[in-house]
C-alpha cells in the first residue's frame, strides 16, 4: 500500500505531464476538426521544433522557454507553408492523396533530421530538470508546472481566437461548411494554411515546454504522437475541451500505470483507455457523431 502522499504526487505529476500531452493533442484535433484529415507528419513536425529548441540552447545559449518568441512564429510559418504550398496543391482535393502526402513527408522530415543529427540522443545541459517547488510535504518538478500553468495559458488562448476573432470565426466557419464559407468570400486555402500553422505553434510551445526535461533524436516524436491520437479519441475528434480533459486523464493513469508497474510499463493504461473508448463511445467524451 502506498502512502497518501506518494498517491498525491502521481496524481499531480500526472495532471501536469498531460496537461503537455494536451497542447500536442491540440494541434492534431484542431487540424482534425477543420480540414477533416489526420496529420501523420504531426509527430514529425514536433521532433523538429524540439531539434530547433536544443539548438537555441546548444548553439546561442538561449533559456527553452524563451526560445518560445522565436521558434513559435517559426513553426506557424513552417506549418501555414507546408499546407498552402505543399499538402493542399499536392492533395488535389482529395482526402485520401492528403493522407499520404503528410505521410511522406513525415518520411522525408524524419530521415532529413537522421541525415543531418544522425540517430544520436541530445538533451540540453542544464539544471532546470532538476529543479523542485516545494508544497508542503510534496515536491514537485519545476519545469513541470510551468509546463502545466503554460499549457492551460496556451489553450484558453486558442480558445479565445477561435471564439473572440474575426480569423477565429473563419476558422469555424470552414470547419462546419467549407462550401457555404467559400460563398461569403472567407479564403478556405488561407483558413487551412492558418489552421494547420497554429497546430504547428501548439508543437513549438510544447517543444519548449518538453526539452528541460526530455531528450531529442529524429524519433521522438512519434512516442509523444502515439499518445496524443489516444487523448485524441478519448476526447472526441476535433474537441478543444476534449482534448484538455483527455490529456490529464492520460496524464494521470500514466502515471499510476508507472507507480504501479513500473515505468517500463506504464503506457498500458494509456493503450487500454483507448481499446475501452473505441468499444464503448468511439466518439470520444465530447466529440459528434456523423
Amino acid at each position: 500500500m502506498y502512502a497518501p502522499q506518494i498517491l498525491i504526487e502521481a496524481a499531480l505529476n500526472g495532471l501536469m505531464t498531460g496537461a503537455v500531452y494536451a497542447l500536442i493533442a491540440l494541434g492534431l484535433t484542431l487540424v482534425y476538426g477543420v480540414l477533416h484529415i489526420i496529420n501523420f507528419a504531426h509527430g514529425a513536425l514536433l521532433t523538429c521544433a524540439m531539434f530547433a529548441v536544443w539548438g537555441a540552447f546548444a548553439l546561442f545559449h538561449v533559456d527553452p522557454y524563451l526560445a518560445m518568441i522565436g521558434i513559435v512564429p517559426l513553426m506557424f510559418g513552417l506549418g501555414y507553408g507546408l499546407q498552402r504550398f505543399v499538402i493542399g496543391p499536392a492533395s488535389h482535393g482529395s482526402d485520401n492523396n492528403v493522407l499520404l502526402v503528410t505521410l511522406g513527408l513525415s518520411i522525408v522530415l524524419e530521415n532529413a533530421l537522421l541525415a543531418l543529427f544522425r540517430s544520436d540522443t541530445r538533451a540540453l545541459d542544464s539544471d532546470a530538470a532538476l529543479q523542485v517547488i516545494e508544497l508542503g510535504p510534496l515536491l514537485l518538478s519545476t519545469p513541470r508546472v510551468i509546463g502545466f500553468l503554460a499549457s492551460l495559458a496556451v489553450t484558453g488562448v486558442l480558445w479565445l481566437v477561435l471564439n473572440r476573432t474575426d480569423t477565429g470565426r473563419a476558422i469555424r466557419a470552414v470547419a462546419r461548411e467549407k462550401l457555404g464559407a467559400r460563398l461569403v468570400g472567407i479564403e478556405v486555402d488561407h483558413v487551412y494554411a492558418v489552421t494547420f500553422g497554429i497546430g504547428c505553434a501548439c508543437l513549438a510551445v510544447a517543444a519548449c515546454l518538453l526539452m528541460p526535461t526530455y531528450y531529442v533524436n529524429p524519433r521522438s516524436g512519434a512516442a509523444f504522437v502515439l499518445v496524443a491520437f489516444t487523448i485524441v479519441v478519448l476526447g472526441g475528434m476535433g474537441s478543444i475541451a476534449g482534448a484538455l480533459i483527455g490529456g490529464l486523464v492520460i496524464g494521470v493513469v500514466e502515471s499510476f500505470s508507472g507507480l504501479l508497474l513500473g515505468d517500463s510499463l506504464g503506457q498500458i493504461g494509456i493503450f487500454l483507455i483507448f481499446i475501452l473508448v473505441l468499444l464503448v463511445r468511439p466518439t470520444g467524451l465530447f466529440g459528434a457523431r456523423a
